[in-house]
């Protein structure tokens, strides 16, 4: 199979279009991620996607809908809480779980009785989801458990011969997955950290829950099981209080001929003032928007990253942490 990367317009669209209505997979641009999109009605479609990816069968998928879908065809009940949400943060990086009206096929919700609903910010996506007017289902456009696209390049990289296109709408953005929200009860819960954070949610909401997966239960949401964002090269993780500890590693890695670099933000990059740095910046926006990007970086030119965590873990960077620990954790 020949794999196109192609700009968003009119024949592109109509590709796409074809494609995903003969039962295939199209990979698109959102603000967060590129995601591997099928038909959510089209149970062999859907199941093609986790083939395609290498998706463990009980990792449930996003819903993607443009912004004026009727999300009331897909699910039962929204909240006003939720309503609110909508209004305050959507299209955006927020993703929302609703109970099921059973509509999509049952590979997307992996037998569960809820489906998680995005409406993605981005103009190019949204292109994409009117044109075909129907609930896309997608995870991200990479190897499973492999660092998430951020670019046309990076979706051809892994799936290069295992689709037909890939839309090109630039470098996302946000740089990590959506914040997945809990809404199927009297308050939201987070379920995955993202770019909307717990205090956006709760200067809307009132309050707000997190949840926390236990041993043997059925995941909820995506990323909240598995090893996720794995560059294909050695790593380790160090927290900020442990800088001597990085350094030393680095170190002793380069002396015995390891190719090691640092990935850390702009404040750390300074203080262990070593050579080989992949700089994730200085800002949470900024650090969450690299991320992927240097770690896809990292694994092109390093035997080993050493990953120092920011010192600051609030807001954004709880997601970022989330993204360091799935993908560089010891």
């Amino acid at each position: 199979m020949r794999t196109e990367i192609l700009p968003i317009d009119e024949k592109s669209l109509r590709l796409s279009k074809s494609i995903i209505d003969g039962g295939g997979a199209v990979a698109f641009p959102t603000e967060t991620v590129y995601g591997l999109g099928a038909n959510a009605f089209d149970n062999t479609a859907v199941e093609k996607v986790f083939a395609i990816k290498g998706r463990p069968n009980d990792n449930p998928l996003i819903v993607h809908v443009h912004k004026d879908y009727d999300l009331s065809e897909l699910v039962t009940e929204i909240p006003e809480y939720a309503q609110a949400l909508a209004k305050a943060y959507l299209p955006g990086p927020l993703t929302m779980v609703y109970k099921s009206r059973g509509k999509v096929c049952p590979a997307v919700s992996c037998g569960l009785d809820t489906l998680a609903v995005r409406v993605p910010l981005h103009d190019g996506a949204q292109k994409f989801l009117k044109y075909l007017n129907l609930p896309i289902a997608a995870p991200s456009a990479n190897i499973s458990k492999h660092v998430s696209p951020v670019t046309a390049q990076h979706v051809f990289f892994d799936l290069d011969g295992r689709i037909e296109l890939i839309l090109d709408g630039g470098k996302c953005s946000g740089g990590i997955e959506s914040t997945v929200l809990d809404c199927t009860g009297e308050k939201p819960v987070i379920l995955r950290s993202g770019l909307v954070t717990r205090e956006m949610i709760e200067a809307v909401a009132g309050s707000c829950g997190e949840y926390v997966l236990k041993e043997g239960e059925k995941a909820r949401s995506p990323g909240m099981k598995y090893k996720h964002y794995s560059p294909s090269c050695d790593t380790k993780l160090f927290r900020f209080d442990e800088l001597e500890k990085a350094v030393d590693e680095y170190n002793k890695s380069r002396s015995k001929g390891v190719e090691a670099y640092v990935l850390c933000d702009d404040k750390t990059a300074e203080l262990v003032n070593v050579d080989n740095v992949l700089n994730l910046g200085k800002t949470g926006e900024q650090i969450a928007s690299n991320l992927y990007d240097k770690l896809r970086e990292g694994e092109r030119c390093a035997q080993l990253i050493i990953a120092i965590a920011p010192e600051e873990h609030g807001g954004v960077m709880k997601g970022v942490m989330n993204r360091l620990i799935k993908a560089c954790g010891n």
